[in-house]
């Protein structure tokens, strides 16, 4: 394009090409240029110099035969010297179509190698590719590939709704074998506090056994020193009595007070024997060797062997 009066302003981050008779001349870089419009020179064309940015979005498959919509944003940058310039100018008629064009080769050569779980994990080293791969390509235009990252992977929707429930199940089944781990440790520690309890009890009951025993030890300590007391007075005082037949009658009185509470209970449980005067010897002579049998010999105090067996 020419301009009749030959002034010629170029903005910031932009560049014109100066011709003359349709022949490359020069490069007009920011400023104010004068041409010679008697001499055929004129403008054709301007490029920006700024960083630019595309959207490529491009629909593939994945090994597993799933299709994905793929978006890569591609950033690029025509290369600032004068023969980067020339040939975005000349050796390329739409960059915009020609990256668009690689993109497309890079994505749909290496998404199908790889299964949709591993896209996700992936998407660096595709966007390193189509990098590399533009860089490469379009380099010979002048253009610079800044960076290419993938902005999005939208599987078609029933395929995320698979997945988001196949997610769910994973993390239910976690969350069940956390609250089994948790009832587990419960149950087990129940049973350490219980075993805790079982043997602080145990030892308690055997300390109340052992005092019970000591007690019950000095009940029939002093139930014979008392005995003893009772038959030596008794012979003192009577003679010609000997220590059976007081322990005998001590014996019988306390069989008849014994009578005497059940009969005062109305709510007691009695085990009736027979009481006829007759059997009086066999009942003393019984709950005599019952009695005696179960307790130790006392110092002092004595009976005549002779005496328990003439019954």
């Amino acid at each position: 394009m020419c301009d009749p009066c030959g002034c010629v302003i170029v903005n910031q981050a932009d560049v014109k090409i100066i011709e003359t008779c349709g022949a490359f001349t020069k490069i007009a870089h920011a400023g104010f240029h004068c041409l010679i419009p008697c001499l055929c020179q004129c403008t054709n064309g301007m490029l920006s110099m700024r960083l630019q940015q595309m959207q490529v979005t491009c629909e593939t498959k994945t090994k597993d035969n799933v299709f994905v919509t793929i978006k890569v944003a591609v950033q690029y940058q025509i290369n600032n010297d004068d023969e980067s310039i020339k040939a975005a100018q000349y050796r390329l008629t739409n960059a915009r179509e020609q990256i668009e064009s690689y993109v497309y080769d890079v994505v749909r050569s290496s998404v199908p190698k790889i299964e949709l779980d591993d896209v996700f994990e992936t998407k660096d080293e595709i966007s390193n590719s189509i990098k590399q791969n533009l860089t490469l390509s379009m380099g010979e235009f002048g253009y610079a590939i800044l960076a290419s990252p993938i902005t999005d992977i939208d599987p078609d929707a029933q395929v995320k709704r698979a997945m988001n429930e196949i997610n769910k199940m994973k993390r239910l089944r976690i969350a069940a074998q956390d609250e089994g781990e948790a009832v587990k440790i419960r149950a087990i520690k129940e049973a350490e506090a219980e075993a805790a309890r079982t043997e602080i009890q145990a030892k308690a009951d055997a300390e109340a056994k052992f005092m019970q025993g000591q007690g019950i030890a000095r009940q029939r300590q002093a139930i014979i020193s008392g005995l003893r007391d009772s038959v030596n007075s008794f012979k003192a005082e009577v003679t010609g009595v000997d220590a059976k037949n007081i322990l005998d009658l001590m014996i019988v009185t306390q069989y008849f007070d014994m009578m005497k509470d059940i009969g005062a209970q109305s709510k007691t449980n009695a085990v009736f024997m027979n009481h006829s005067p007759g059997a009086l010897d066999e009942l003393a002579s019984a709950v005599q060797k019952g009695f005696l049998s179960g307790l130790p010999a006392a110092p002092g105090f004595a009976v005549p062997q002779g005496d328990l067996m003439q019954r």
